[in-house]
């Protein structure tokens, strides 16, 4: 099927759904659990993490309302909470998951528009129309659900097969200030526009999604970081305490601090980031990550009261798609 937007219809947002913010107005107070809670946050449907908390939606549509990522829409057909930062688009009509994931990437082409500047907000999204195929001067939700099964995709195979047998017992952690568990160094670039782009290394900046890669430049030996790395983002609105592993060598932002440990490879350092990103909910552009990065403590197995890198490794390697690191 090819797409013609030509003989396509505005649609005003109010006449399509009922919208709503989320309802959770402190994250920080919610503890660890099993729902999807969505933030303003940018990626991975907006999940910040899973919290100890009822589910209030399903099967539809979320738009963040704050941050850097404000206008961002992501479908949810499963069951989960929102914070305030969301707004929740209750479909007046049946949808599915093909109709909510074509309508995302249909609404996402507004989020140009909206800026931390410029936030998008309840009033503002009732008031915009969105260009959908029509039939019968209504939405042709049969169009936009046949539209989506065609689509191509190569499914992602693996010979692994996870072995259950490695718990996370996470009370006989141990836990670790980072300063001691890691040389840490600063990243030494502070001019992205003098570099040259070229195909020689990443140059990593304060950026959560894509591993931090912001382009590739030609090498500068002067301004070159080693990689096997843990990467701290350490400044940077919407992006402070992300942390990254970079297995190659790269040129980083002056916002960025890297972590050393003689012991580390890319699958225990894949483990310890994403310990990691459980902490991160602590820092924000307010509280930077830098002059705390020293003295914040992570918890971690051990054997010996010394990290366990053996059972972290063993651990990533034994996952279902480990095979495809």
């Amino acid at each position: 099927m090819k797409i013609n937007t030509l003989n396509w219809k505005e649609f005003k947002i109010d006449s399509l759904f009922n919208i709503e913010r989320g309802k959770i107005s402190n994250l920080n107070e919610l503890e660890i659990g099993k729902c999807p809670v969505v933030s303003a946050y940018g990626e991975n449907q907006g999940i910040s993490f899973f919290g100890n908390i009822t589910p209030q939606y399903s099967n539809c549509i979320t738009a963040s309302f704050n941050g850097s990522k404000t206008g961002y829409f992501s479908y949810h057909e499963y069951a989960f909470n929102a914070n305030a930062d969301c707004g929740i688009l209750l479909p007046k009509f049946p949808i599915n998951k093909c109709i909510g994931l074509f309508m995302c990437v249909v609404l996402n082409r507004m989020s140009i528009k909206y800026q931390y500047g410029r936030k998008l907000t309840i009033d503002r999204l009732r008031d915009e129309a969105v260009l959908l195929p029509c039939k019968n001067e209504e939405p042709n939700f049969e169009y936009m659900e046949d539209y989506i099964k065609t689509l191509k995709y190569k499914e992602i195979k693996t010979n692994n097969v996870e072995n259950k047998n490695l718990n996370l017992n996470v009370d006989s952690w141990q836990e670790f200030e980072i300063g001691k568990l890691f040389q840490l160094k600063k990243c030494k670039c502070g001019n992205a526009g003098a570099l040259e782009d070229g195909n020689g290394v990443p140059y990593i900046g304060a950026k959560k999604s894509e591993n931090g890669v912001m382009k590739t430049v030609n090498i500068d030996n002067s301004l070159l970081t080693k990689g096997n790395c843990i990467v701290f983002i350490c400044d940077g609105q919407g992006s402070v305490g992300y942390s990254n592993y970079m297995e190659k060598d790269f040129i980083g932002s002056t916002t960025l601090t890297v972590g050393y440990n003689k012991n580390l490879n890319k699958y225990n350092a894949l483990f310890i980031v994403s310990v990691l990103d459980k902490e991160r909910y602590k820092y924000s552009y307010g509280r930077k990550y830098g002059p705390h990065l020293a003295n914040s403590i992570i918890k971690l197995p051990t054997k010996d009261n010394n990290p366990d890198w053996n059972f972290m490794e063993d651990y990533i390697k034994s996952l279902q798609f480990a095979d495809r690191i």
